[in-house]
Parts: C-alpha cells; structure tokens; sequence
C-alpha cells in the first residue's frame, strides 16, 4: 500500500488523476525490481547459485535460469544437452572479465553503466552472447554520441557487427551533416570509394552547393592520389553536375587534372556544359546529372481560411526545388485557423484555434513518419490567434483569445509526461500576437488587446521564471510575424489598426533597440513566418483588398525580399513549422524522378532557390 500511495500522490501533485490500472503497473514494476535486487544480492553472495562461468581466470557464480532468461546463447549452451546435466563450470572465449561482469549484471538487474570507454566491446560481448536488449541498448548509446567527427567510424562498426538501425541512424546522420562531417572526420579520408559513392550518389545528401560535393571528392582522391586518381570516373558520375554553375563547371571542373586526364569524364563534362548554355536550350539533360538533392527540411504549412471556410489542407514547401507540394493525407484531421503550429522530438503539434462553433483548448499531435493525427492533453486555457514556440524542448503558448478575453496567461507542455503546465503570466494581455525563441528566451511582440493594436513586446527566462518588458516597437502591430533571424528578433507585418503593413522592424537583444528593415513586397497581416536554410519565409495572410496566396522570402546577405511560388490556394490565420531530419523527406518533397532542368539564370550561390517558372 506504499507504494500505491506514493504513486497516487505523486499524479495528485501534479494534477492528474491515477487509474487502478496504473496503480497495478506501478506496483509490478517495484516488485520486479526488489526481485531483481534480491537474486543479484544472493548471486554477489554466492548463495543458490547452480553454475560457474569462468572468464580468463575469473569465476562468476550464477543462476542458469537468469541467464537463460535474457540470452538464447546461454539457454542453448544450459539446455541443449552437449554437456552433462551435472557439470558446473562454463568457460566463456572472446570476453574479457570486466565486461563480462557487465553482462551479468546486466543478465540480473537490467541496467549497466555504458560509458565511451566500454560500449564498444560490450556491444560486442553482447552481440556474441545474443543479449539483444543489451545490443540495443548499446546501440542507443553509440546514436546519442553520433557526430560529424565519429560517424563515418560507427556506420562502419554497427554494419560489422549488423547493428542494422544504428547502421541506418549513423548513414542518415552522415548524409544530413555531410560538410560539417568532410571538414572534421579523419575516418571520411578513410573510406573506400565503394563507400564514398553509397554516400554521394544519394537523394539525401544534404548539400546547399553542388560543388561540396566535388570538392570532397577531389580531397578524398589527393588524401592517396597515385591508387585513387583512376576512381575519377566512378565519383564524378555521382556528382550532379547539372546543379554547378557555367562558371564553376569551366574554371573548377573542365579544367581540372584529374577530370581531363580521365577520358570517361571529358564527354559528361561538355555535355554538361553544351546544355546548360542558355544558347541551347533544346538539349536536354541525363537526370542522374540534374536530379536535385532532397531538402533537410521543408517548410510545412497547415490549415487556415480558405474560401471562408476553414481548410484541414497541408502543403510543404521543398526549397530545393522551389515547388509547394500538396501533403495532405485524409479527412482525419479537422480543419484548423486561428492555431499555433511547432515542430518537436519528430511529431507536429496543432494547438488551440478555432472550430465552428468553438474557441479551443485542444492540442494534436501528427506524426509525419506515420501520417497518424492524435489527440494529446489539452491546454488548461482555451486559445484561438495564440503564440507559440519551442525552447528546451518545451512548447510555450502565450495569450490568445478565449471567447470572452483576451489572455495574458502562459502554459508550456512536457510532451514526455503529456502534461501542461501554468508559469508566470505576462506583463500584458494579448492575441494575435507572434514569439520566438532567441538566446535562450522567449521573445513575444505586438498583438491586440481590449485597447486595440500593441507595440509592447516582452521576454521570459526559463532561469528567473519572469517575464521582462522590452522597448517598445516603432509601429503598433497585431497579426504580425516574429521570428529569430540572424541574431535578431524580426518583427513582420501585421495591422497597424487601420492599415496593413509591409514594414519591417528588427531588435537588438544586445542594445534593447529596435530599428527599421527593408519592407516586404505585400502588405499582409494574420500569415505565417518561419526560417528555412538561411532565408525568412513569409506565407499567405491578409490585406485591405484580398487573402493572399503569394510567399516572399527575405535574405539577410543581400537584404532584398524574393517572391517565391505561390501556395496554390489564398489562405490566412494559417500556421507554418519546419520539418527536419526526417527519414521519408521524399513524402514532403517534390517529385525527383522527372528530368530537371536547371538553366543558367537559375542558378544561385546560396543554393537552390528560384526553379524556371513552368517547374
């Protein structure tokens, strides 16, 4: 009864209630693990032990049937009769007594201490001794460690050792971070040219220029050049050169040593270079050599008021190809306005809104991988035009409009305990309002209260847990668009009560200051704003006349706004997220297998931005 109570107060603080059901698990897994305790405690003491396993020297005593329980290796070698019945010592090759110490204490209490030090060989140890959960758990390991320098060197060692799914997280892993990863594995120059073809011929090589990708092939060709340089006319194939600027192809490409020394690579090259030339475009291309990378991430836009209704549509954005896709997968999901929409741990969240009768309070949950919509736990507050943002892997909604007032209220969600949580309220009421999340803190300006539009804006720390007034912006502003963009918080749009806006202000967190930014080519309020690859997005809205279909997108190095295709349909009070990192981008993305073309005026420095118009 202790510990049914100790569980059932534990829900009770946190305001949730506890079902019988619950009650039981919570029981049965504190009796599992004082079992467990207990049989390890008599194996330490050697007492009811029925077995000797003798590793170079060492002497484990222990009980069959716990080994038998979590490894197939030892059941057979118990079981199976190859020894008699009576025998009493084991010995155990190829494991060394540390880690053998691991396994069985593995074998008895189900936890271990994996550190860098031993995962390696006891991933080993327990692959050899068919310990699966401990494989597994190994396994989860080695991906929380994966980085640019070390994962060339574990995609090698999981396919050793057919740790398929590390296998897997680590070439994905490799395929996402493949600049960073050139730049600081030593293990790349390591590879062999089977191995650099498998990573350069894919879809998902995440590259922003073609040439990376070149250009690592030719540091890896002079890392060994008198072996590596006949491999010229394997590699550049995988190379889409139909991607490369004119300019780049002639003075980096053509004239290159080892591209004109190899006579398989002279002809792909002038190809190339004859059908890329704006002077013939009747040539058309091989679609090995123009097929464009899939995007690391797509810009995901869902629902809003279409045709004064409310649309359940989602569309993604694919930047690589300049192309909007229409994504969306059945009638599950309602139609959504007047919503908030983030992106975390691999699931897209829908919070708060509208319906057709009712402002909402309700949060679902979509699963890009899956395609499955879930109701998760709803807010304490009703929200329709409410903010939100990610930090910490929290998800923060701030204000909105419940029906009677507008909130000044704040909730954040622990997506792993499916549980919202109040904190400190803001300085001031709001909707209509838009955050973002800078420097570790929450950033919201503008938005509409009982007195009209707002120009205040204010951030919270998760440190001190208060919120802190900010300067004022220049320009009041509801319906607007924050975002963080290059160290700045960006404030978008809007209504300034009586007009809709195309001005743009920018804050310096470091100054307390804001300043004007050059002006979008629309005037637009209620749209949505987000940061995809270096360049702010700006999606549907409203203005005085019409609802708006166009997108523009804004670069910070040039500081010019560029209108990009438009959605397909003229939406508002929609919300956009960024996607990243998934394994199935291919759904999000538009068609590869068509021949591309990409000619010569679209070509641009920072990637791929601007597709031919009849793309």
């Amino acid at each position: 009864m202790k510990v049914v109570h100790s569980v059932a107060l534990t829900c009770i603080k946190t305001g949730q209630k506890i079902s019988k059901q619950e009650e039981e698990k919570g029981m049965q897994r504190k009796v599992d693990g004082m079992s467990c305790n207990i049989i390890n405690e008599l194996r330490l003491e050697k007492k009811l032990c029925d077995v000797v396993i003798m590793v170079d020297g060492a002497e484990f005593h222990v009980h069959k049937n716990i080994l038998c329980s979590c490894s197939p290796y030892f059941m057979v070698l118990f079981t199976k009769g190859w020894y008699p019945p009576d025998k009493l010592r084991y010995s155990i090759p190829n494991v060394s007594t540390e880690i053998m110490e691991l396994v069985v204490e593995y074998a008895y209490i189900r936890r271990v201490n994996i550190t860098e030090k031993n995962v390696c060989k006891l991933l080993i140890a327990a692959d050899y001794l068919l310990v699966s959960s401990l494989v597994n758990e190994c396994c989860a390991f080695l991906k929380a460690q994966l980085c640019p320098e070390n994962c060339i060197n574990l995609w090698r060692f999981a396919h050793s050792y057919f740790c398929e799914k590390l296998k897997q997280q680590a070439f994905r892993f490799i395929l996402h971070n493949f600049e960073e990863m050139v730049r600081l594995s030593v293990d790349f120059l390591d590879l062999t040219v089977v191995q650099l073809s498998e990573i350069i011929e894919k879809d998902e090589l995440n590259v922003k220029q073609e040439s990376v990708v070149f250009e690592a092939v030719l540091q890896w060709i002079k890392h060994a050049p008198w072996k590596r340089k006949a491999h010229i006319g394997v590699l550049l194939p995988k190379v889409r050169l139909g991607l490369l600027t004119h300019y780049y192809l002639m003075n980096n490409v053509s004239n290159n040593v080892l591209v004109m020394d190899d006579m398989t690579c002279k002809p792909i090259v002038t190809s190339i270079l004859m059908g890329i030339d704006d002077l013939n475009p009747s040539l058309s291309l091989s679609s090995d050599l123009t097929r464009l990378r899939l995007p690391s991430a797509v810009l995901l836009a869902i629902g809003g008021w279409y045709q004064r209704n409310r649309t359940n549509a989602i569309k993604a954005y694919d930047t690589r190809a300049a192309r909007w896709v229409c994504v969306t997968y059945s009638d599950e999901s309602p139609p959504s306005a007047h919503h908030g929409t983030v992106y975390l741990n691999g699931f897209v969240y829908c919070i708060g809104g509208i319906d057709s009768e009712d402002f909402l309070c309700s949060v679902r949950r979509f699963d890009p991988i899956t395609r499955i919509w879930a109701q998760v736990h709803s807010m304490h507050y009703c929200r329709c035009d409410v903010s939100v943002c990610v930090l910490d892997s929290r998800i923060y909604a701030m204000g909105g409009f419940n029906g009677f007032e507008h909130l000044n209220t704040v909730e954040r969600y622990e997506p792993e305990n499916d549980r919202w949580c109040m904190i400190a309220p803001m300085h001031g009421r709001r909707s209509s309002s838009s955050a973002t999340v800078l420097n570790g803190k929450v950033y919201i300006c503008g938005g509409y209260d009982i007195f009209g539009c707002l120009f205040t804006g204010e951030y919270y720390s998760p440190q001190t847990r208060v919120w802190t007034l900010i300067t004022p912006m220049m320009i009041r502003r509801c319906g607007l668009g924050v975002v963080a963009y290059g160290g700045w918080v960006y404030a978008v749009g809007g209504n300034d009560g009586v007009n809709h806006l195309s001005d743009v202000e920018v804050y310096n967190p470091q100054t307390n200051v804001w300043t004007p930014g050059p002006a979008m080519n629309n005037q637009r309020s209620h749209f949505s704003i987000e940061v995809l690859d270096d360049l702010l997005f700006v999606v549907g809205g409203e203005n005085s006349t019409t609802i708006i279909d166009e997108v523009e997108c804004y670069d910070e190095q040039t500081s010019e706004w560029h209108a990009i295709e438009n959605m397909g349909i003229s939406c508002h009070a929609l919300s956009c997220c960024v996607l990243s990192g998934l394994p199935n981008m291919a759904e999000y993305a538009a068609p590869r297998d068509d021949p591309y073309r990409v000619p010569q005026s679209s070509r641009s420095t920072r990637g791929y931005l601007t597709p031919p118009a009849n793309v």
